[in-house]
């Protein structure tokens, strides 16, 4: 299973005039008994954060919105080698749709 977190929250400016509803997205894939959270921060640099089912639901208050996926992760994952986070996304969903750029385009593409 591969979880999708899409936000309408960014510091970045090219995404706040670029994007209309989400701004960001984050890969959220199971590990052991805990969640691990892929955030891109910038290019060769993702923070990799451990999160649990309670912290998805305080995401969630804060107005993120989450897709569940019944994908495995691909096994070629580098998430340090991707350019945006829709890269990283589409790297671990094995998408190869060269027009989806923004999270918007993603979101419509994996609903």
């Amino acid at each position: 299973m591969i979880i999708i977190g899409f936000s309408n929250k960014t510091s970045l400016i090219l995404p706040k005039i670029l994007c209309r509803n989400f701004k960001h997205c984050v890969v959220i894939v199971p590990h052991k008994n805990n969640l691990i959270m892929y955030q891109f921060v910038r290019r060769g640099n993702v923070a990799k954060i451990n999160i649990s089912n309670q912290s998805i639901g305080q995401l969630r208050r804060f107005g993120w919105t989450f897709v569940y996926l019944p994908y495995d992760i691909a096994h070629n994952f580098n998430p340090y080698s991707a350019r945006t986070c829709v890269d990283m996304a589409k790297s671990a969903l094995k998408i190869k749709n060269i027009f989806i750029q923004t999270p918007d385009s993603l979101y419509r593409h994996i609903i």
